[in-house]
């Protein structure tokens, strides 16, 4: 009989250690990423685009498409517009450093068809996207009639749009919690739009 009672001890203590994970994981964290800067920057060179897609590697110029010559970086993985005029845009990186490194390769890609930029670029950043989760599910049928500034059209696509016009921001948001932010121009921003998004969801999934 002790037998027993000890193996019964054994299995409730081992059904507690299966619960625990369980409710841990109920508890998700509250989280986000930039994945993405997009920038924007003028060289204050002209740029000859034909010369440089013949010489250089990783480049895709079609001007009878778009006036704007593609150069792939490799390290830091990124890719960037570049036009006659010197203007760039440079999209892939995920932080300020990862861009300043992006637009010093395009320099030093430049002067090997001996194009040399005289100035500092002045970096200025037009997007960023950033992704993560509020830590709780979501059910957007509910957001969708309650939150103002949504579109939801499950046929077409699993997620709802909201736009926080108070951040400045736009989230893309999903059942399962994730999120998607757009819109802010700092990942102080960033943040600030995601605390003002779980404060909106909290008030009306009460």
């Amino acid at each position: 009989m002790a037998t027993r009672k000890g193996g019964k001890k054994v299995q409730k203590t081992a059904a507690v250690q299966k619960a625990q994970p369980v409710q841990k994981a109920q508890q998700r964290a509250v989280e986000i990423t930039v994945v993405n800067i997009v920038v924007s920057t003028a060289l204050e060179e002209d740029i000859p685009l034909e010369k440089m897609a013949a010489t250089l590697p990783n480049t895709e110029y079609n001007p009878e498409q778009f006036p704007g010559l593609v150069i792939r970086i490799k390290e830091p993985k990124t890719s960037a517009l570049i036009f006659s005029s010197g203007k760039v845009v440079c999209t892939g990186a995920r932080s300020m450093e990862k861009v300043e490194e992006s637009i010093g390769q395009i320099i030093k890609a430049l002067e090997k068809i001996n194009i040399k930029v005289k100035i500092k670029p002045i970096i200025k950043i037009q997007n960023i996207v950033a992704s993560g989760s509020v830590g709780m599910d979501l059910n957007l049928n509910t957001l969708a009639m309650k939150l103002r500034n949504t579109e939801y059209e499950p046929e077409q696509f699993p997620g709802l749009v909201y736009k926080l016009l108070e951040a400045k921001a736009t989230f893309l948001l999903f059942s399962n919690g994730k999120v998607v932010c757009t819109g802010t121009k700092s990942e102080e921003e960033v943040h600030r739009a995601l605390d003002m998004l779980i404060v909106n969801l909290k008030k009306v999934m009460k």
